[in-house]
């Protein structure tokens, strides 16, 4: 899994996928509608796992990860495979 040391850092404040609620993971950014960091999906991408497999091993939308990780390499290209 990647360091979170090395994960790249994304602001997801305009991402209309992601929620930020301090009453929820200790505030920090997750999919809209489940407790899953944003960035946690961002990092398993960058471990090699497909959106697909992504959205299965979590029981994730995969139509909103796919939107996640477009967001993510949009902000950063860097991320792109």
């Amino acid at each position: 899994m990647a360091n979170l040391l090395e994960s790249p850092v994304i602001d997801w404040t305009d991402c209309p996928l992601v929620e930020i609620n301090p009453r929820k993971v200790s505030g920090a950014p997750i999919l809209r509608g489940t407790r899953m960091p944003a960035d946690a999906i961002v990092e398993n991408y960058l471990d090699g796992l497909p959106a697909e497999e992504i959205a299965e091993v979590f029981e994730l939308p995969a139509d909103s990860v796919r939107a996640l990780l477009n967001y993510a390499v949009e902000y950063n290209p860097s991320l792109k495979p």
